[in-house]
């Protein structure tokens, strides 16, 4: 199988992915994700991305507590045989992780925006957390004045927006950790 394009969503040969395709893809530089058996390509990320998804998970790391791991892409989170996602960011129990991924939900999961991956990680991705159980999901878009927006887990298993902020505002959270986040803070560094 020839390797598919970043962009590209679709299915094998008339049949889902599942994980073993994955250990088929080349090692490009793109990342490939499945939903659903549905292969995901998305290319390497720009300077943005990388800015912003750097300096938030520094911030995680210095507030992470014992119990948990701050993982970085790629890093897969497979929890079936036709389900891995490898979110920018994720934060997990230690005690769930295996030296090759994460076979449960992770308790944080992160998406960074980028102009590819923006609508599969506001809609494909973010409801492929929910249904895994991810307790909550952050979406940052690290263009200027920054941005981000939080989502957890409401009682019925569904994500709620609990937080949106901007620019200098602050987001504080006891969840996975106490942590506090100011989106602007994340685009220190980037030229405009």
């Amino acid at each position: 199988m020839s390797a598919p394009q970043p962009g590209f969503a679709g299915v094998a040969e008339g049949r889902p992915f599942t994980v073993d395709d994955l250990e088929t893809m080349p090692d490009d530089g793109h990342r490939y994700e499945l939903i659903d058996g549905v292969l995901i390509v998305t290319p390497a990320p720009g300077w943005n991305h990388q800015q912003g998804s750097g300096a938030l998970f520094v911030q995680l790391w210095n507030a992470c507590t014992p119990e948990f791991r701050v993982l970085s892409a790629p890093f897969g989170v497979r929890t079936s045989n036709r389900n891995e996602l490898q979110p920018d960011i994720l934060v997990a129990r230690y005690v769930d992780l295996t030296p090759k991924n994460l076979p449960i939900a992770p308790v944080l999961a992160v998406e960074v925006l980028s102009p590819s991956t923006a609508l599969n990680d506001l809609n494909n991705k973010k409801a492929a957390y929910e249904r895994m159980g991810t307790a909550s999901y952050w979406v940052v878009d690290p263009e200027e004045p920054g941005r981000l927006t939080v989502f957890e887990l409401d009682a019925r298993g569904r994500y709620a927006e609990v937080a949106g902020v901007c620019g200098d505002d602050k987001f504080a959270t006891e969840r996975p950790f106490p942590i506090t986040i100011v989106p602007a803070r994340l685009l220190d560094g980037l030229r405009q």
